[in-house]
């Protein structure tokens, strides 16, 4: 991963990074005024080539220019939008992709510039992630990145925060990108147990089959007993002396998803390691927060199992009975996580007793259908849990909407067999939302669920989203953890 100092002056000028914003509809781009401008022949250089270069100033246009002979002998003129945390994000992301044939590159920040360098942190960090198991092909050369501020001591912390928030996304995507002919529930939880070893006030406890039987996770075990691999329940605390409030964290933890005997067509299985992005995310916000040393306790729960095709796989039409006692009707094998999902939420709901409780899963293909594959869509009763979790979404620079849980629906989770019928055919995505909500108590009104199965994965390379994996909700938790404090 690049190394990452703060500077006040400029000590390597192979190569200059100089931040260029819009000057308005009605006149041309600018350079953006820094703490350590460059020389008077630098600036005035840089600015004749705005025009020949046909910038526009937007988040992360990137236009470089030889100077041979000189100092520095590259400049880089990159865009940063309105400059704000995104914009520099987006910055961010696309300088590492430009710059990576260079050994180190110099970049200058505006004087105040908190909310700048943890865009462009975030940016550096995550733009140039790669998830590779072959050593064929070239690897990028860029391997340090000096940035030119004010008062380098005053921004450590920021520097430090910005850091750790990509480390924790850049491990939820490793996780959620290994093939899951590696990755079975073991083998997650054994990755959990090593990232927590030597943290203090962390706290883990890692329930296998056996347990999970005997203290009646019944949901855990039907999706889990058709694989060879036997599920796991991760339970992972974050006790903080100082901590005020409680949240727990529920992330669904499917390690491959093949539908189980309601077999999914190819096209939908080829993806399916990724079907544990939600536990990822969970367990790597609360590894953030321990880094961080967040005043907020937190339990994260991660139910793990791999929903396969056996002679011991649940069936269509089975009752399972959940942790706690209710009974449940499914009909679809694929309709899985809610399954799983529901366990944990009971669990934490009747022995944990948090103040707060919200759980990210990989839950529907109608989460893509409403909202496209870049927005997780939100369910809460509680207007300012929701607008707060919103907002700290959008200000980490992920998406999510506020989807609605209509009272007239819950008569679709009826059963006649059972408590619940945990797979009914109508708005996949809300019903979904409304049978986890039956498993959340005294909790109800202080619960947040975020199906985040479309924004999971990207297809392309998008601001500081590369192919496969996206680490989906690490960054949008630990702002809104710190809240909490």
């Amino acid at each position: 991963m690049l190394a990452i100092r703060l500077v006040r002056e400029p000590e390597r000028l192979d190569t200059l990074v100089l931040p260029v914003r819009p000057d308005g509809p009605d006149r041309p781009p600018a350079l953006v005024p820094t703490a350590s401008p460059p020389g008077d022949d630098v600036r005035a250089e840089a600015t004749a080539l705005l025009p020949a270069a046909r910038l526009t100033g937007a988040a992360g246009e990137v236009r470089e220019h030889l100077r041979p002979g000189g100092t520095p002998a590259r400049l880089v003129l990159l865009g940063v939008g309105d400059g704000d945390e995104h914009g520099w994000r987006s910055a961010g992301a696309a300088l590492a992709r430009a710059a990576k044939d260079e050994m180190y590159v110099t970049v200058t920040l505006p004087a105040d510039a908190a909310e700048t360098l943890r865009g462009l942190v975030e940016g550096l960090l995550l733009g140039s992630y790669r998830f590779r198991l072959t050593e064929a092909g070239g690897t990028p050369a860029l391997a340090e990145v000096d940035v030119v501020v004010r008062d380098p001591d005053a921004l450590a912390p920021t520097l430090a925060a910005a850091r750790t928030t990509a480390e924790m996304t850049r491990l939820a995507r490793d996780l959620t990108n290994t093939p899951s002919s590696t990755k079975n529930p073991g083998w997650f939880a054994a990755q959990v147990a090593a990232a927590a070893t030597d943290r203090p006030d962390l706290h883990l406890r890692v329930r296998g089959p056996e347990e999970l039987a005997a203290e009646g996770f019944g949901g855990i075990l039907a999706v889990g007993g058709g694989s060879a691999s036997g599920p796991r329940l991760v339970e992972l605390d974050w006790r903080p002396a100082d901590a005020r409030t409680h949240v727990v964290l529920v992330g669904k933890g499917i390690t491959f998803d093949t539908g189980g005997i309601s077999i999914k067509p190819v096209p939908a299985m080829k993806l399916m390691r990724k079907d544990m992005a939600g536990a990822a995310a969970v367990v790597a916000a609360t590894l953030g927060a321990a880094a961080l040393r967040l005043p907020v306790r937190i339990t994260t729960l991660a139910p793990l199992a791999e929903n396969m095709v056996s002679g011991s796989a649940f069936r269509p039409g089975d009752i399972i009975r959940h942790y706690g006692g209710l009974t449940s009707e499914s009909t679809n094998s694929d309709a899985e996580g809610r399954l799983v999902l529901a366990d944990a939420l009971a669990y934490a709901e009747r022995e944990l007793r948090p103040d707060l409780l919200v759980d990210l899963a990989t839950l529907t293909g109608a989460n893509a259908v409403a909202l496209g594959k870049r927005h997780g869509a939100l369910y809460s009763e509680n207007d300012q849990l929701a607008a707060d979790l919103l907002a700290a979404i959008g200000a980490a620079g992920e998406r999510a909407w506020r989807m609605p849980l209509p009272a007239d629906y819950v008569e679709y989770l009826g059963s006649d067999v059972a408590d619940l019928h945990s797979s009914p055919d109508p708005a996949k995505s809300i019903t979904a939302a409304l049978f986890l909500r039956e498993f959340t108590g005294d909790l109800r009104d202080r619960w947040v669920h975020v199906d985040m199965s479309a924004p999971s994965w990207s297809e392309d390379v998008h601001g500081e989203l590369t192919r496969g994996a996206t680490g989906w909700g690490v960054r949008g938790l630990l702002r809104w953890l710190a809240t909490l404090g």
